[in-house]
């Protein structure tokens, strides 16, 4: 019975080492949002760094944690103090140009239009807070302006799908992810449905335009006018079903959940058809082609990372784990160390010494490997937020898991060896 028990202890350290070289420690995450806030100068990149800052930060006031909105009005927590200096930061700078009426809060990349409002949500809670009482800054007209701009000026298709670009009607998956979470959030805070409707209607279009039946429910990247991408970006397709999942998450957490069941429904559906058609594709490294269909297309680590962040928080949100052990399996690699590398200290097989991810699209040029993506640390900061919540919440869907460590959290399969050992 000793030896048994002396073995089977031995096999739970082996497990708890190995757990832990598959989990970013706490000051790797740190890390990770060092670089992020370094290379966030993007609207799309500000934007996806606040979204990410909350969920990791202050998830209270993250519509994908189960707590109701809107969130507790008055001084914001110091924990989203980041989250309000970005929305200051580009209030600010809209205030100094002078320019009146319907306008986007950032400029629009050389057209694209869809880009700006990814940074609504926290001009949205600058205001909630009370942040404009302090530094005098209009939030509210702000976010009024940018929801005007995208609503009206911008073209739209003749449905009524809002184009991702100023010049032309097209439509980008991207778009998904920074337009209609900012109309849902702005529809549950003002009390107006018809904003949550659009936000809903705006996915529906999108999904109707970019999915392609003909590969299993993934989405194609970009349709419409010229320069298009018939392609499965997997970046894209991971887009397109975190942002479904933020608009899912406003929705069920909100007043108007009951209201609003069928397009709940219909969200978790569209959500499942992408991890449906994008997860056999998965490589046997964790990791997904930057095409995802595409055997010659280069190795991304953005796409793994947003992808697997968005299977926990559908099984959060809506009980589906069938991607669970893809999701599990993506996050082990992107945190394993290096081959070969010291125990005492690793290094990392998909970071920098300075904790880049790598490898990764141009974000930038999305046909081409970068070297730095801050898309792809905001990914890995809401990936591990995801894990978190995921493991917080007893692991819904996972198997014979027993939690062994702290920070985001550890977890490894040990009741069959304890069992077959021990006799319990």
């Amino acid at each position: 019975m000793k030896s048994r028990l002396l073995l089977a202890g031995g096999i739970l350290l082996a497990a708890a080492s190995t757990a832990r070289a598959q989990t970013l420690t706490d000051d790797q995450l740190e890390g990770v949002k060092a670089r992020l806030a370094e290379g966030a100068t993007h609207s799309w990149e500000i934007g996806t760094r606040a979204e990410a800052l909350i969920e990791a930060d202050t998830p209270t006031y993250s519509v994908l944690n189960n707590t109701s909105l809107p969130p507790p009005q008055g001084q914001a927590p110091s924990s989203l103090d980041q989250v309000i200096s970005i929305a200051r930061s580009v209030v600010s700078a809209r205030a100094k140009s002078n320019i009146q009426g319907p306008q986007p809060l950032i400029d629009a990349n050389g057209g694209a239009a869809g880009d700006p409002p990814s940074i609504g949500v926290a001009v949205l809670l600058a205001n909630w807070t009370g942040a404009g009482a302090g530094d005098g800054h209009d939030y509210a007209g702000a976010a009024a302006d940018q929801l005007q701009f995208i609503l009206e000026t911008v073209p739209k298709t003749s449905d009524g799908a809002i184009s991702h670009r100023t010049e032309q009607v097209q439509l980008w998956s991207d778009f998904v992810y920074m337009v209609p979470p900012f109309l849902a959030y702005y529809g549950v805070l003002t009390k107006n449905e018809t904003l949550i409707q659009e936000a809903y209607d705006q996915c529906r279009l999108y999904r109707q335009y970019l999915v392609d039946d003909d590969a299993g429910g993934m989405w194609k990247h970009i349709v419409l006018g010229q320069n298009t991408d018939d392609g499965h970006w997997s970046t894209g397709n991971g887009w397109a079903a975190a942002g479904m999942l933020r608009v899912l998450g406003t929705i069920q957490h909100s007043d108007y959940s009951k209201h609003f069941k069928k397009q709940a429904k219909d969200l978790t559906n569209w959500v499942s058809e992408i991890h449906d058609g994008i997860y056999p594709h998965l490589r046997t490294n964790g990791l997904f082609g930057n095409y995802a269909d595409d055997s010659a297309s280069f190795d991304d680590a953005s796409s793994a990372a947003i992808l697997a962040s968005s299977v926990y928080r559908l099984a959060l949100l809506s009980g589906i784990h069938t991607h669970l052990p893809d999701a599990e399996r993506s996050r082990k690699a992107l945190s394993a160390p290096a081959s070969g590398s010291a125990s005492s200290s690793p290094t990392l097989a998909h970071f920098t010494s300075d904790m880049w991810l790598t490898p990764v699209v141009n974000p930038n040029s999305f046909g081409q490997e970068g070297s730095k993506s801050p898309e792809g640390q905001a990914f890995v900061v809401e990936m591990y937020a995801a894990y978190r919540d995921w493991a917080a919440a007893g692991s819904p869907g996972a198997n014979a898991a027993v939690r062994i460590g702290a920070g985001a959290g550890m977890w490894v399969a040990l009741g069959v060896s304890l069992t077959l050992l021990c006799g319990w």
